[in-house]
């Protein structure tokens, strides 16, 4: 045979259709619906369904099958619905959770049985899928049957505001009823059921927040508060949508913080002011993390401890009683600072912004004492001198850190420069100091903060201080080597020689010094003259000392240890037993100033007192007589006689001291002028006062009328 290509040739004769096939199926169908909706799928043969409902799709009858499952489907929901309004309560909700279950489970068979229709009926057409259709006609024809859903909105939000009042309630069933909602649609769930409870929430907390804020003092409102929330984060957990969370911490923090802060923060005794006074850290901590969940609660917060702050440094910077004492005054302000720390640290997550406010409280309130960097330069000297004495390397760190934190807020750093180094002086001079390390510590801490310029001459008081100590062992060799060590009449001289420029200058003192100790004096002048040509000696007696060996009543030694004045006023009693003020005046030519006060702590001072004064009394007089006190007792083989240590300054002194700062500042104001103009060429006025405050604020802050003259 002869291979050619296949042919398929229609049938020669037509396929008679039964023009009730449509019906008659769709009948077979609708009742397999119900058997399934009944409960009664067991007995049915999901073959010959599915195989009729494919045929029945096939021959162009699918818009009858769609239509009548519509039908149906409406049918039986309307027949579910008037079953769930029958119940009341927690029977309703069980109800409804059976009915859905079944629901589900038959949806599921019907829309496996109708598979072909939705793959291409459906998506040709572009209408609902079987299942999604099932959900559409339960939210239409059950949930939102008015009825229905008035009373399952009514039935949770009691059984809410029961658990919300401590009861215990079945939370399974309300979270089958949140699932269901959110299966229908999260929009179903948000508009049938989120949007009324965070509703029915926010009239719930704004009545107990006004229960609460009546009944309840700060930390005790903050730890319920503090309950609430986490009630409402476990009950989004057990039984609402996760979305439903920052929602209702919205609505509670709304209610029960941010409307309420300001009462909350302002209560008395009880408020943020009470909590920092008494140092109460949980509560602070427990304040700090609600505040920081509502908009402006930490501003809020800062602010009013920056102005609590600032009210308690000005009361205590301004107390007459508190500025008596300089190492107490400045002592007060490091245990304020470090109190505010300690609750910034442990309280407030050591949060930079509560720093920085804290930082400008205590600038305010530190430079409203013009004193304070005269105060604390006399700390400074009060800790260096006998404060550190004991302590360990790093206990002098820490004090030396928190002195230059206090520093650091002083917007006249130049007059604590101008206190440091006369206090600096004395120290050095007297050779007082407790620890050369901690001194040289401190030196670097300012020449880090503000620079070389600001430590160069205090580095140059030390150098001084150990050229001198080389100068004298120069100068006892020297006087070995030519056989003339009887020149120092058996005094142990020792002479620091300082450069002028870089020291406190010192007024020159006029004093007749002892012979024997002229003869010395002269001796040191000429080798340190012949040594280094050009330079000239001018000696400071009001800055010595001296060691006396006295022989007292009944053969008692002791040796003193005095000032170079109060040395030259007892020799004289080697000559005379008693001498007038006026003879001692005329003799030492001491200036009458410190002349009465080397004489106050000779005569006057018990347990001190070498002199003997007539009239007995407090104070010096000029028509006074002073007798060798030949009956002084001590305990103490070598008895130091103080001079005055340092101090604050009298008016007078403050004043000179304020003069000569104002001078210093005006060859620094003019030279940034000149900078500024320099590689500006042309400013207005307000730009030059700006740019020159903003320059020497380092240092100080110029006042403008200083700038412009």
């Amino acid at each position: 045979m002869k291979k050619g290509p296949i042919k398929i040739e229609p049938f020669r004769h037509p396929i008679s259709v039964d023009p009730n096939y449509a019906e008659k199926t769709w009948k077979v169908l609708e009742d397999a619906i119900r058997e399934i909706h009944n409960q009664n799928a067991s007995g049915l043969s999901f073959e010959e369904l599915y195989r009729n409902a494919y045929n029945m799709v096939l021959h162009k009858h699918g818009p009858r099958l769609y239509e009548g499952l519509i039908l149906t489907l409406k049918a039986h929901l309307t027949d579910i619905a008037s079953k769930v309004e029958g119940k009341e309560g927690a029977p309703f909700l069980k109800e409804l959770k059976k009915r859905w279950d079944e629901h589900n489970k038959s949806t599921q068979m019907i829309r496996d049985i109708l598979m072909y229709m939705d793959r291409t009926f459906v998506v040709q057409q572009q209408k609902t899928p079987v299942f999604a259709l099932g959900l559409e006609l339960w939210r239409d024809h059950v949930v939102r049957n008015k009825l229905i859903q008035e009373r399952l909105l009514a039935i949770l939000m009691q059984l809410v505001l029961k658990e919300r009042q401590g009861e215990l309630i079945e939370r399974g069933l309300i979270k089958s009823v949140t699932q269901m909602l959110e299966e229908l649609g999260h929009s179903v769930y948000v508009e049938d059921f989120e949007k009324p409870f965070l509703a029915s929430a926010a009239d719930f907390y704004k009545k107990e927040a006004q229960d609460f804020i009546t009944s309840s003092d700060c930390p005790e409102y903050l730890r319920k508060a503090e309950q609430r929330l986490q009630e409402e984060q476990e009950r989004c957990g057990a039984y609402l949508d996760p979305s439903t969370e920052p929602k209702i911490t919205r609505v509670v923090e709304t209610e029960l913080l941010r409307n309420q802060m300001t009462a909350l923060l302002e209560m008395e005794n009880s408020g943020l002011i009470a909590l920092l006074r008494d140092d109460k850290y949980d509560d602070l901590a427990r304040l700090y993390a609600l505040m920081r969940r509502v908009d402006n609660g930490l501003p809020t917060v800062r602010s009013m401890m920056c102005e609590h702050v600032k009210d308690v440094g000005k009361a205590m910077v301004t107390d007459p009683e508190r500025t008596k004492d300089p190492v107490e005054y400045v002592q007060a302000l490091l245990d304020m600072r470090d109190k505010y720390e300690k609750i910034i640290t442990q309280a407030f997550a050591d949060d930079k912004t509560f720093r920085n406010a804290l930082n400008q409280a205590f600038e305010f309130f530190v430079n409203l004492n013009a004193r304070s960097p005269e105060f604390i330069s006399l700390f400074i000297d009060d800790k260096l001198r006998r404060g550190i004495k004991g302590l360990s390397d790093t206990d002098v760190e820490s004090v030396l850190d928190k002195v230059m934190a206090l520093f650091r807020y002083l917007q006249e750093k130049d007059v604590f420069e101008k206190y440091y180094k006369q206090h600096l002086a004395k120290r050095l001079l007297s050779g007082r100091t407790t620890s050369d390390d901690a001194e040289r510590n401190l030196l670097v801490k300012l020449k880090t903060e503000c620079g070389y310029q600001f430590t160069s001459k205090l580095e140059s008081m030390f150098t001084d201080i150990k050229t001198s100590r080389d100068t004298m062992t120069e100068f006892r060799a020297k006087l070995v080597e030519g056989g003339r060590l009887e020149e120092l009449g058996g005094i142990d001289l020792q002479v620091q020689v300082l450069t002028t420029g870089s020291w406190p200058t010192q007024a020159q003192s006029k004093c007749n010094l002892p012979r024997e100790l002229e003869t010395a004096c002269e001796a040191f002048r000429s080798f340190y003259l012949s040594t280094h040509s050009g330079r000239r000696l001018t000696f400071q007696p009001n800055m010595g000392t001296a060691d006396l060996r006295a022989v007292f009543g009944g053969g008692r030694r002791h040796e003193l240890n005095v000032s170079t004045y109060q040395m030259c006023i007892l020799l004289l009693f080697n000559e005379q037993d008693s001498l007038s003020y006026k003879d001692i005046e005329q003799a030492t030519e001491i200036p009458t100033p410190d002349l009465k006060r080397a004489l106050q702590s000779l005569a006057c001072v018990k347990g001190r007192n070498v002199l003997r004064k007539e009239p007995a009394s407090k104070d010096v007089a000029d028509t006074d007589m002073f007798y060798f006190n030949d009956k002084f007792t001590s305990k103490l083989i070598k008895v130091k006689i103080s001079t005055v240590a340092a101090t604050k300054e009298g008016d007078n002194e403050k004043a000179e001291t304020r003069q000569k700062v104002e001078e210093d500042r005006k060859p620094q104001i003019e030279a940034a002028i000149v900078r500024i103009m320099k590689a500006r060429q042309r400013l207005d006025h307000n730009t030059i006062i700006t740019e020159v405050t903003r320059q020497l604020s380092a240092r100080f802050v110029p006042n403008p009328a200083t700038i412009k003259k």
